[in-house]
């Protein structure tokens, strides 16, 4: 199936001066309102659509600034690499990419500079962030009106769990665009206090199998701790045979999972939607094969541009995407953005 329409995204001035409207990596639809995160900043975005029923655009933009609402493990502007974005009850969700970076070379880079670059790896530990956001009315808070409170999990993370994990341990310290460490998606199931977590990797990748992590995050004050699920770990994993493609971004679909999959290292395609039939209700760890997963979707993508980097749901059971390094056709005006909307097979 192919396009069916698209959808103009509205944003003010200050999200255009930082190009957040060119660098879209997580999205989530919540009634009238999308929820937006670009990969190079330390904020959300909230739009708000012009029909409910079937958003034809969105705008009022409203930025939100993480370090107000949660103690981030960064300094309040360096980038967090919001990758994910969920939501359950009156709670939003937000997980960082957690990934190293490698620095870019660039055309005007001599040879000795080049090489000097891509040996520069940096930790990033200001992208490690799985934060809950107390939601009062229509914004997230630090505290809401009827005592709920903001909670990010602590200062060690995920890291420190999954040091001496078999899979993914050797994998922290590798840059996500190197097939390394790097979360891109993430889907929450249940009521909250008993929520599931899913967290979608882009990379590693093994052999060609993705891998979701699987995690039951319980308040604690401002913190999010950790609940056993599976052999006593703090976590459970799950590997997914997508044709050798990593998770770019995650959405619930009933008791489904909607998975959006494309290349772990820096290429442009292929992109696709895939249905996980079942796994917003696992409880155990899975290896999920090929026949076992439906793909839904073949999204386009260009050279360079284009990127496929989230997916929502619309209120018309429509899938809405968005990209990453927009073609310059996706800009029809200063800050607006063309969004894909396709029909999801029934």
């Amino acid at each position: 199936m192919g396009i069916e329409r698209t959808v103009r995204l509205r944003f003010a001035a200050h999200a255009v001066e930082a190009d957040t409207h060119v660098n879209l990596s997580a999205i989530h639809t919540d009634g009238s309102l999308l929820w937006i995160a670009g990969d190079e900043t330390a904020t959300i975005e909230r739009l708000t659509c012009d029909d409910p029923s079937a958003p034809a655009e969105y705008g009022q933009h409203v930025t939100f600034a993480l370090d107000t609402l949660i103690r981030l493990p960064g300094a309040a502007d360096e980038e967090v690499d919001v990758e994910g974005m969920a939501h359950t009850g009156d709670y939003l969700w937000v997980v960082g990419s957690h990934s190293a970076k490698r620095k870019k070379v660039k055309d005007e880079h001599d040879d000795e500079k080049s090489a000097k670059r891509l040996a520069a790896v940096s930790a990033e530990p200001a992208r490690r962030v799985l934060a809950r956001l107390a939601m009062d009315g229509d914004e997230p808070v630090a505290e809401a009106s009827d005592g709920r409170r903001s909670a990010a999990l602590g200062k060690h993370g995920l890291f420190g769990l999954l040091a001496e994990d078999e899979h993914f341990g050797p994998f922290l310290g590798i840059p996500g665009k190197d097939n390394g460490f790097d979360i891109e998606g993430i889907a929450v199931h249940g009521d909250a206090g008993a929520e599931r977590v899913f967290l979608g990797m882009r990379g590693p990748v093994l052999r060609g199998w993705a891998a979701v992590l699987q995690l039951e995050p319980r308040v604690d004050g401002d913190e999010l701790k950790l609940a056993k699920i599976a052999d006593k770990r703090r976590y459970a994993k799950h590997f997914l045979d997508l044709g050798g493609l990593g998770i770019r971004d995650m959405c619930e679909y009933g008791e489904d999972l909607l998975i959006l999959a494309g290349p772990t290292m820096d290429l442009d395609g292929p992109v696709r939607v895939f249905r996980w039939p079942g796994a917003a209700a696992l409880s155990a760890p899975d290896v999920v094969r090929r026949e076992d997963l439906h793909q839904v979707l073949e999204i386009p993508y260009g050279e360079g541009t284009d990127h496929a980097e989230g997916i929502a749901l619309l209120p018309d059971d429509r899938l809405l995407v968005v990209y990453d390094s927009p073609a310059s056709t996706r800009l029809p005006q200063p800050g607006t953005v063309l969004a894909d909307v396709f029909a999801l097979p029934r």
